[in-house]
């Protein structure tokens, strides 16, 4: 008795796609989700699974969470600098070397 073959037949037309999503999704987070979201559809429509794609949309996906909350990260450590700074430099004339409650020495503007 022979097993039956359920793949259809012919080539994946998103499966180059799918790969270049891949690529993308690591080097262009959101590009290369948005990529692998079409290149799954074409496989899908033709009945393909498509690893590939599935892959890049999830390693896209991942990689922006973690893009955002560097982003917000280093916004928070800029505004928490900036304040520090102003905060040491608050009634110093510019040019004036002052040092921080942490220790460090700054150049006031």
């Amino acid at each position: 008795m022979s097993e039956v073959n359920n793949t259809p037949a012919g080539t994946d037309p998103g499966k180059t796609l799918g790969i270049v999503a891949l690529v993308l999704a690591i080097f262009l987070s959101i590009v290369g989700a948005i990529v692998g979201f079409v290149a799954r559809s074409k496989s899908k429509k033709a009945g393909y699974n498509n690893g590939f794609a599935l892959a890049a949309i999830i390693i896209g996906l991942v990689l922006f969470v973690i893009q955002v909350i560097l982003v917000i990260l280093a916004i928070t450590a800029g505004i928490a600098a900036v304040e520090l700074l102003q905060e040491s430099c608050a009634g110093v004339a510019s040019g004036t070397v002052v040092e921080t409650a942490e220790g460090v020495q700054v150049t006031c503007p």
